[in-house]
């Protein structure tokens, strides 16, 4: 799995919009990959993953909100959208994708198609 937008802008990546990288671990095990996205204040009705070819987005809407009255002095946070596009290995199999999403983190499994897992080869007796 590759990540086709470290280091490079928004525009450079072909989004229009600006938007933060949400921090993402891979873990590989002999059947495929599990990845977790951190996507604080992002709801489930705004978490939107779209799989094209072998390219798999990750975008999320969260609602910035200032109290009435009030305006920020200092904000980490200014953009309301994340988004990170990863490139897929041919060997995983995008059919089979599974999402969960708990508190803000996203996790998705992908399993390896079927020839490129493990297996093990039964030795006969001649």
């Amino acid at each position: 799995m590759n990540d086709k937008t470290r280091n490079r802008t928004p525009e450079a990546a072909g989004i229009s919009e600006a938007a933060l990288l949400p921090a993402v671990d891979v873990f590989e095990d002999a059947t495929g990959i599990t990845l977790l996205a951190d996507l604080p204040g992002v709801t489930k009705e705004q978490l939107h993953l779209h799989l094209e070819a072998d390219s798999l987005s990750i975008e999320g809407e969260v609602a910035l909100e200032t109290p009435e009255g009030m305006e920020a002095t200092h904000a980490e946070v200014s953009l309301p959208r994340f988004r990170r596009v990863f490139t897929l290995s041919k060997e995983l199999d995008g059919h089979k994708v599974t999402a969960e999403f708990r508190n803000g983190v996203l996790k998705l499994r992908i399993p390896k198609l079927e020839h490129a897992q493990p297996r093990r080869i039964e030795v006969q007796v001649a």
